[in-house]
This record gives structure tokens, C-alpha cells and sequence, in this order.
């Protein structure tokens, strides 16, 4: 059952990586879509294709602390106590980011349009970093088992986190930037689509190269985790799925090529979510690398808890699933609303 659990843990990290991610990737290109005219209409496609789904996207982040908390207690223990400051600064991105993401669009003053998204597109670059900060503080094991044993700050301030959290912000943008070239042909904005199409490039050429070098970082910082990608946790499991994450990565550019935005999506988010999986491989079966090491069966909770977390789990992704892909389908059915002619020159 502590297996069944961590799996399911783990595919709703991917959901999340994959869908919000791509949400915090199309606020940075907020961020870049200038100021006049055509940065308005690149706007109006990102509030449409973000709109309906940002805050739906979340109910993974929110499903899988509680799976943590609840099935493996001293995993959460371990982790909250010691990344409490990048989880806090997470939690506080969050809140600014959509606050900023609802005010904008209800306000009418130039000036305040500016400062919302401002906070807006700043919040979504620093939040997926820390995330992604707090994923490097666990994969090169600087969070041991107990309560606050850790570093409060070298176990997020350190070359494999800063790698993390740099890979979190660029592959966001690389995905948001494929999904918004389908959604841009889709609405008959072919403009539109060949721009956010050599956005896509630029940024998988350069997440590609970051990823790349990185493996350097991991090699020297994060020995244990090195080793894991070379095979030694489940052999040739890590090492096939790192592989599978460059292939896809390459099939994906060259799908950009030939325009094939609808199959990109897929091979786009099977070069994140390799890389995942990647990880959780090379760490298995240790949820915290860190000596003395937190495997599954120590941070499991008991058989009850265990039983009664696999039953509501179930009865809520039977509601949940539907539920979102639903709401997915219908608005991928609707064409962006033209931005107001005041909004042509906001800024934002």
C-alpha cells in the first residue's frame, strides 16, 4: 500500500509539473510580451488559455502535501521543519500571483494594471524556482529524517537546488510556450502561433543545455543522487528514463520545426516528466537521501492509516480526474476574447 501511495504521490508531482508548470511558464512570458499592441494580444491568449485551469492546478500541489502528511508522516516532518522558508516564500508567491492575476483584469487604471502584472509575472518566475529549490534540497540530500535536522538555509541555497530551481522556471516556459502554440493556431491567431513557436525553440534549446551542463553540478554536489542516475538504485530504470528525457526533448524541437503543435504537447511533457521520474529512480528506495537515509517502509504510517488514505484517495480522484479533464476539454474549445483597445497600451 506505501508503494501504491508514493506512486500516486508521484504522478500528481508530475500533473503538477506539467500543468501549472506551464501556468508559471505563461506568466513569464507575460512578463516578455511588451508593451504595445502585439504584447496585448499575446496577453489576451494567455489569460485565455490560463484562466479557467489556475487555480484548479493547484488541487495537485494541495493533494499531494496531504499524501504526504498522511501516509508518510515523517517524510513531511523532515521536510517542512527544515525547507520551511522556501515552502513559506512558495506559499506567499502563490497567493500574491493569483491575487494579482484576478486584480488585473478587474481593475481599469493603466498604472494599476502595471503594478498587478508586475506581481504577477514576478511571482510566477521566484515561485517555481523555490519549488524547484526545495526539489534539489531533497534530491541532493540535504534533508535528513527528524525535525529540523537540516540547514535552514544551505539546504536550499546550494549549487543543486539553484540548478532546480532554474530548470523549474525554464522548462515552465518551454512548456507554456508549446501549449500556447497550438492554442494559437487554434483560435486562427497564426501570427500568434509562430511566435510563441520560436519561444518554444529558444527555450528548449537552452533548458536542453542547462539540463546538460547540470549533470555536472549533480555529479560533484550531489554524489548519491549521481550515483542513482547511473544505475545504482534500480538499474538502468534512472539512467533509460534521463535517456527518454533528452529523446523526447530532441523529438520535440524537431516536431516545433515541422509544426506539428498538436504531437508536441506530448513529446514536450514527456521530457519533464522523464525527468521526474528520473529522480524519483535514482533515489528509490531512500525518500530522503541524506545519512542515515528515510526509506519507504520507515516513513510509511500504520496499515490503518494506510487503508483508509488508499480508500479516500481513490474515491477522490474518481470525482477529481473527470472533473478537471472536463473542464480542460470545454475551454480548449473557445477562442481567446480580443483585448480592449485600452488595454493596447497598459503595460501590464
Amino acid at each position: 500500500m506505501a508503494i501504491t501511495l508514493l506512486v500516486l504521490m508521484w504522478v500528481s508531482v508530475t500533473v503538477y509539473a506539467l500543468l501549472a508548470g506551464a501556468d508559471f511558464g505563461a506568466g513569464a512570458w507575460d512578463l516578455l510580451s511588451g508593451r504595445t499592441g502585439p504584447g496585448a494580444r499575446r496577453r489576451a491568449l494567455i489569460e485565455h488559455s490560463i484562466g479557467p485551469v489556475w487555480e484548479a492546478n493547484h488541487v495537485w500541489l494541495i493533494f499531494v502535501l496531504v499524501l504526504m502528511w498522511t501516509a508518510f508522516p515523517p517524510l513531511f516532518a523532515a521536510v517542512s521543519s527544515t525547507l520551511y522558508l522556501p515552502l513559506t516564500l512558495v506559499a506567499l508567491g502563490l497567493i500574491a500571483r493569483g491575487s494579482a492575476f484576478a486584480f488585473r483584469k478587474a481593475v481599469t487604471e493603466v498604472w494599476q494594471q502595471r503594478i498587478f502584472g508586475a506581481a504577477f509575472a514576478f511571482s510566477s518566475l521566484v515561485t517555481p524556482f523555490f519549488l524547484g529549490a526545495i526539489a534539489g534540497g531533497v534530491a541532493s540530500g540535504r534533508v535528513p529524517p527528524g525535525i529540523a535536522r537540516g540547514n535552514v538555509l544551505t539546504s536550499w541555497l546550494n549549487p543543486t537546488s539553484v540548478l532546480c530551481g532554474t530548470l523549474a522556471v525554464l522548462a515552465g516556459m518551454y512548456l507554456a510556450a508549446v501549449y500556447l502554440t497550438a492554442d494559437a493556431r487554434r483560435s486562427g491567431q497564426p501570427e500568434l502561433a509562430a511566435e510563441f513557436r520560436l519561444r518554444a525553440l529558444a527555450a528548449g534549446v537552452v533548458t536542453g543545455l542547462v539540463a546538460a551542463a547540470g549533470l555536472v553540478v549533480v555529479h560533484s554536489d550531489a554524489p548519491r543522487l549521481w550515483a542513482g542516475l547511473s544505475g545504482h538504485a534500480l538499474p538502468l530504470v534512472a539512467p533509460s528514463l534521463v535517456a527518454l528525457s533528452g529523446a523526447a526533448g530532441v523529438a520535440s524541437l524537431a516536431l516545433l520545426a515541422v509544426r506539428r503543435y498538436l504531437l508536441v504537447r506530448v513529446t514536450a511533457a514527456l521530457a519533464v516528466a522523464a525527468v521526474l521520474w528520473g529522480w524519483g529512480a535514482a533515489q528509490y528506495p531512500h525518500l530522503l537521501a541524506a545519512a542515515p537515509g528515510l526509506t519507504v517502509a520507515q516513513a510509511a504510517a500504520g496499515r490503518a492509516t494506510l487503508q483508509a488514505t488508499m480508500i479516500s484517495a481513490g474515491v477522490g480522484i474518481a470525482l477529481l480526474a473527470p472533473s478537471l479533464a472536463w473542464l480542460f476539454l470545454l475551454f480548449q474549445r473557445g477562442k481567446p476574447v480580443s483585448p480592449p483597445a485600452s488595454s493596447s497600451t497598459a503595460g501590464r
